[in-house]
């Protein structure tokens, strides 16, 4: 890949998706995409990504993104956000919503892992809720639907007993049971673009998601988890992400790593 095509790449992926591509993941990007030249019948990525440049197709082009995207996930990630959830902030919602179903989003769903595991820790509270799960990826979506998941991908975070209740082995691979899909909606859908619809949610999960991505970026994704959060829904980030210097729309609450509310000047613009 020459010096050219990968400030091509770094312009693609982020205008397309936010993402920044630095150069100390030449090598990384190279390796990735060498599958997805092999799987459009190219010879080398060097010629998949001339065909790119020279006549520009859509589909490639997001084969291309989504190869260079961090599909890194795993179950019950850091464990505490699910543990608030269903602990603290559903039988808050219960009893403030009454007989009203929660509404949740997981924004930047991956593979599926964490809206399973937002799924599961929901059903365990007997909340009733729907779950609404997007990712730019559409075969991490696909994975993400179909419910299957290896051994070493339903091990890696989940215990024997979660492992019983909510999964089915099928040979050597296991699928979340119908009880727990039948509360999941999932989709493929990019964080940067304008809402479709006027839906909003309780609680949003976007985790490990907004760091990657250019400050003008985050600062517009952001935007758009404020325009999709009620006014006193909860928005959980990355334990380590920040987001004070992005938006004045968001404040982190105290003592709860990762956990942000709507700030009182936005309730009152809003108003």
């Amino acid at each position: 890949m020459t010096p050219e095509d990968f400030e091509k790449l770094q312009a693609l992926l982020a205008s397309r998706a936010g993402y920044r591509l630095s150069r100390e993941r030449l090598s990384l990007a190279e390796h990735r995409l060498g599958p997805v030249a092999r799987r459009e019948g190219f010879e080398t990525v060097s010629a998949m990504l001339h065909a790119l440049w020279s006549r520009p197709v859509a589909s490639l082009g997001w084969a291309v993104i989504e190869s260079l995207l961090n599909p890194e996930t795993w179950f019950n990630r850091d464990r505490t956000p699910f543990q608030t959830l269903a602990q603290d902030l559903l039988p808050a919602l219960v009893k403030a919503r009454g007989e009203r179903k929660i509404h949740i989003w997981s924004a930047g769903c991956s593979m599926g892992q964490e809206a399973y595991s937002i799924a599961m820790a929901a059903s365990e509270t007997g909340a009733d809720f729907d779950l609404v799960a997007t990712d730019l990826n559409q075969r991490a979506v696909e994975k993400a639907r179909s419910g299957l998941y290896t051994t070493f991908e339903i091990q890696r975070g989940l215990s024997a007993a979660s492992m019983l209740r909510w999964f089915d082995q099928t040979e050597d691979q296991w699928r979340a049971r119908p009880e727990l899909r039948q509360t999941m909606t999932f989709a493929a859908a990019n964080l940067l673009d304008e809402p479709a619809d006027d839906r909003r949610f309780d609680i949003v999960f976007c985790r490990n998601v907004l760091g990657e991505m250019a400050p003008a970026q985050r600062a517009r994704a952001l935007d758009v988890l404020e325009q999709r959060l009620v006014d006193d829904g909860c928005l959980f980030l990355g334990q380590d992400e920040r987001v004070e210097s992005d938006t004045v729309a968001f404040r982190a609450v105290t003592g709860r790593p990762g956990l942000y509310v709507k700030t009182p000047s936005t309730l009152s613009r809003a108003a």
